[in-house]
This record gives structure tokens, C-alpha cells and sequence, in this order.
């Protein structure tokens, strides 16, 4: 499995940007992949994950109502739309998946991603 994540920047309070993880390797109907960040000087925190199959989701509730995310099955593809962007989203964004369709109770638990992407630092800075 591999897993290339993109669309990190500078980006103003307010503003949006829109991170996308392509992927390869997972089976299209089973698996689960997610986003975590990783603020400086913290520890890697769930932000968002989908599981395949039934499309459901979960958001961490830091993010609620302000970050999507979503699945392109024909361009095997996850993105994360990241709206009304506050400084404390800023972090390095990472992609995960596993191969299990994860029960939604652990979809935030970063122990059940065996794979992981390389990272996109998302700054949100006046």
C-alpha cells in the first residue's frame, strides 16, 4: 500500500484549503483510512476518517462542521476540505489507511493504521 498526501500551504484564519491522499493498493469496498496532524511540540491527533464500503465517517470534534472528509473511489483518492481555518489547525497533516473496515469506535485510534503517508504541512498564519 502507498499513500502520497498533497495540498498543504500557507493559508490565512478563515480560509480554506483542501488536502488530497492517493492511494494504492487497498481493495476499493474494504478498509478505512483517515487524517491525523501533528502540531509541534504534540502528539499526532485524529482529525478525520472514512471507511470504505459504506462511506461512514467520523470527525474529531475539534474539527467538526469546518473539515470534510471525503472519497473519490474512481480516482482512488481521500481528500480532507478544511474550512474556516483557525492558527491551532496548523500541524503536519498525515494520511493513514488500514485494510480493515473499522468499526466506527475505533476509527480514531492511530494504533489500527498500518500505513502511512508522508506528511503535508498546513500553516494557517495572519
Amino acid at each position: 500500500v502507498q499513500l502520497q498526501a498533497s495540498g498543504g500551504g500557507l493559508v490565512h484564519p478563515g480560509g480554506s484549503l483542501r488536502l488530497s491522499c492517493a492511494h494504492s493498493g487497498l481493495a476499493s469496498r474494504s478498509g478505512t483510512m483517515a487524517w491525523f496532524r501533528q502540531a509541534p511540540g504534540k502528539e499526532r491527533e485524529f482529525v478525520a476518517a472514512i471507511r470504505f464500503g459504506d462511506s461512514a465517517k467520523r470527525h474529531a470534534d475539534s474539527v467538526k462542521n469546518r473539515f470534510t472528509i471525503s472519497r473519490d473511489y474512481a480516482k482512488n483518492t481521500v481528500f480532507l476540505q478544511m474550512d474556516s481555518l483557525i492558527p491551532e489547525d496548523t500541524a503536519v497533516y498525515y494520511c493513514a489507511a488500514t485494510r480493515i473496515s473499522s468499526i466506527t469506535g475505533t476509527m480514531a485510534s492511530l494504533s489500527i493504521y498500518d500505513y502511512w503517508g508522508q506528511g503535508t504541512l498546513v500553516t494557517v498564519s495572519s
